[in-house]
């Protein structure tokens, strides 16, 4: 079987097939150290079932999963478990798996924008603040590997923005690969430095300005979205240093 040389993670072949229906067709994806793969696609085309395969928390049906050895994983799901009635602090939500040093926990809470929530209750958070928390909880881990499936969710436009320019942040300062999977095409365009569309089988990959003239991508996600990205990804590498700027600015004045 190919290895790739230095992936900290590999799908190869990955097929799943549940009560005769194929989720996943011989799938192949790899993530390297520092490199920012993000996995596109409608809904329904086994973004997040793959991820769970590539965790080993769903068996394939056929085909492999290679893992770099003590491969360190921090991994932000989808959803969050949240009991109700069970008060929970941000403190308690980062130590819950992971026996945590105080100190340790504030550099976490810092390095994510939220250093004053360290104490607020869990059920209280907004959407962005709950997707911080937890990305800082997977932060404690020193991931060699950060997963993040739909790290955007139930986030506005502008936190949105924020969010992304976090995890680059984060790939830039710890050097870790990062497996996202997204459906907001804009950003993940903009941070990306290798694109999956998946639709049960992989329809296209490679670099974002590569994928936005493939055909296959215009098929996936209609020829407006590919000119708009077209477009956008333009205007950010024009915009990028004052992009910076204020974002850098804005976390600093929470």
């Amino acid at each position: 079987m190919l290895k790739v040389q230095n992936a900290l993670l590999s799908a190869r072949e990955a097929t799943l097939v549940i009560a005769g229906r194929t989720i996943l067709d011989r799938v192949n994806l790899d993530v390297r150290p520092g490199e920012i793969v993000t996995v596109i696609g409608p809904n329904g085309a086994g973004k997040s079932t793959l991820v769970r395969c590539m965790l080993g928390l769903q068996p394939l049906t056929s085909g492999q999963i290679v893992r770099r050895d003590k491969l360190r994983i921090g991994y932000v799901p989808q959803r969050f478990p949240l009991t109700p009635n069970v008060p929970l602090d941000v403190r308690r939500l980062l130590s819950l798996t992971l026996k945590a040093a105080e100190p340790d926990i504030d550099d976490a809470l810092q390095e994510t924008g939220i250093p004053h929530l360290k104490d607020a209750s869990v059920a209280r958070l907004s959407g962005g603040e709950l997707q911080r928390a937890l990305l800082a909880r997977a932060l404690l881990r020193k991931p060699e590997l950060l997963v993040l499936d739909e790290p955007v969710q139930a986030v506005d436009f502008m936190g949105e923005a924020r969010m992304y320019e976090l995890i680059s942040n984060v790939r830039r300062r710890h050097g870790c690969g990062i497996l996202m999977v997204s459906h907001d095409l804009h950003m993940v365009m903009a941070e990306s430095d290798h694109v999956v569309c998946l639709n049960g089988h992989v329809c296209c990959e490679g670099g974002p300005g590569s994928v936005q003239q493939d055909p296959e991508f215009a098929k996936l996600f209609g020829p407006a979205a590919a000119r708009m990205i077209a477009a956008y990804t333009h205007h950010h590498d024009h915009d990028h240093e004052s992009h910076d700027h204020h974002d850098h600015h804005h976390d600093h004045k929470h």
